[in-house]
């Protein structure tokens, strides 16, 4: 949609000859922006809630400079997922306003802290497993997500999982992230009537299969309302949490 045709669709809006939801459907398809090696989709938090988020493997520092620089004209809170110290050394020197979390691999361009809405709660069975619980815990918060994190309450020591039932039980959803045999989520989706979002990690030892022994355990959990994203996908989960929670707090 070029300045007229978006001129006239104002011009539309104001006359009354559309209203606000076709006016709205006509914008959700709005072009891409071409830089020739990325088509960048401007208009995705209009049909996503989100903007896009770049997947840094594969791209060159220079690239990903590139796509961010283009988001944030538009966006807050864009994401740079599994980005490494050159990719954050690039980003700082285009001098692009960012925030990295090293641990989590994460890219925050343009950040605007939020107060955020709901509850999500975000665990982690080990210490092991912190890098892809930080990067769902971040992404939700980046989302516009109350976050609180539970860490090290895997099933070897029930006791500290149990300690902070009242927060389980409080949260709208949880994502729990685990790696070896991967038997957290079952644990939390039996003691909650909430959505459990399942995470294997490709932490564990030789027969844990580099995260598939965790992921076949999850997808087999004998709980209901357990859900299973692909392993070490922090960021698939927390959006999947961050869209329960919103029509959640919209309900409310």
């Amino acid at each position: 949609m070029d300045r007229e045709a978006l001129r006239a669709l104002l011009d539309d809006l104001r006359a009354g000859r559309i209203d606000v939801d076709a006016a709205m459907a006509k914008l959700r398809g709005l072009p891409f922006e071409d830089l020739g090696f990325a088509k960048i989709d401007h208009h995705r938090a209009l049909r996503g809630g989100a903007p896009e988020a770049v997947f840094c493997p594969g791209k060159t520092p220079a690239q990903v400079v590139a796509i961010l620089g283009r988001l944030i004209a538009h966006h807050a809170n864009v994401l740079a997922t599994r980005a490494d110290r050159s990719v954050a050394d690039a980003v700082a020197e285009a001098g692009l306003p960012h925030v990295y979390h090293p641990d989590a691999k994460l890219v925050i361009a343009r950040p605007e802290p939020s107060p955020g809405l709901g509850l999500i709660a975000v665990l982690a069975a080990g210490t092991a497993d912190l890098p892809v619980a930080e990067e769902a815990a971040l992404v939700a918060e980046a989302l516009d997500n109350r976050v609180e994190r539970v860490y090290d309450c895997g099933v070897a020591g029930l006791h500290r999982l149990l300690a902070h039932y009242h927060l389980l039980a409080e949260a709208n959803v949880l994502v729990v992230v685990a790696g070896m045999e991967g038997a957290l989520p079952s644990v939390v989706g039996g003691l909650v009537d909430r959505p459990v979002i399942a995470v294997p990690t490709s932490i564990g030892y030789g027969a844990s299969f580099g995260g598939i022994a965790a992921l076949l355990a999850m997808l087999n959990s004998c709980a209901p309302g357990v859900s299973v994203v692909n392993i070490d996908n922090g960021y698939g989960a927390a959006h999947q949490a961050s869209q329960i929670n919103h029509l959640i707090a919209k309900v409310r």
